[in-house]
């Protein structure tokens, strides 16, 4: 079986990650695919964007009222054999928060999870939105196996953030509801690909705030993932991530797997 590398990153802005070495550490990287979130761009600027990697097929979602926010992108060497874009439910498909791409062996399903925000106002949507994106996730690996990636905006486990207890039930992305949704989808049969291959290692992190010199004292968190239908865990050849990619607030992780 070949080995395919499929790159995941949270841009906070295509247009602006551009003018900060985007293509040349895509160049560097070599992915197979390149999932993007929070592209922050409408489909026809990502189209203006992308054309100068001619090399990928490419595929975006956009923010349907709000221009700017939100918003993802798949680039894939190979076409997929299907594209579809949301998850079939409205109240969840105005942000262009999800794109699957089927192929062969499996669904690779890019998702920018919503932040449950500051003062935690959006955290009952964002139970939903769980509940809602596990059983999209479950109707899909009734067909074929799935590959999840993105901004899943939530810390797993105290190992996965830099200060637990200060953010603990305070902060968005690690509040218990948030942590109990994502334990619900992989205890519906996915598994985190980084923490199967690394589950102790300590300080991995890929997003950073912008204050109090958060990157540079490595004060993180790790809330962009691959999870995979647990079945593909003997096909995972390594799970990464690249904190010396700059360019956004996030850094891409990586997934190598046979297919």
């Amino acid at each position: 079986m070949p080995n395919q590398f499929i790159l995941s990153w949270n841009v906070n802005g295509l247009k602006a990650v551009m003018k900060k070495g985007f293509i040349q550490s895509m160049e560097a990287l070599d992915p197979d695919v390149i999932c993007l979130q929070e592209t922050k761009a409408q489909v026809e600027d990502v189209r203006t964007i992308l054309s100068l990697m001619p090399q990928y097929h490419f595929y975006a979602n956009s923010s349907k009222l709000r221009k700017g926010y939100s918003g993802t992108a798949i680039l894939a060497r190979v076409k997929p054999l299907n594209v579809t874009y949301d998850m079939g439910i409205e109240e969840h498909d105005q942000e262009g928060r999800i794109i699957t791409a089927e192929f062969e062996q499996y669904y690779l399903v890019t998702v920018y999870v919503p932040n449950s925000g500051r003062g935690l106002d959006r955290l009952s949507y964002r139970q939903k939105w769980d509940t809602d994106f596990r059983l999209y996730i479950k109707n899909l690996e009734e067909l074929k196996h799935v590959i999840i990636c993105g901004d899943m905006n939530v810390a797993h486990k105290p190992i996965d953030l830099a200060r637990p207890k200060n953010n603990y039930n305070k902060s968005a992305g690690y509040t218990q509801q948030e942590i109990d949704g994502l334990d619900n989808l992989i205890n519906a049969g996915f598994t985190d690909t980084f923490r199967y291959k690394y589950p102790e290692l300590e300080n991995a992190y890929s997003w950073w705030s912008y204050m109090f010199n958060s990157r540079e004292n490595n004060v993180g968190w790790r809330i962009d993932y691959f999870l995979i239908s647990d079945f593909l865990q003997r096909n995972i050849e390594d799970a990464t991530i690249h904190p010396e990619v700059l360019g956004s607030d996030h850094c891409p992780v990586g997934l190598k797997i046979k297919t």
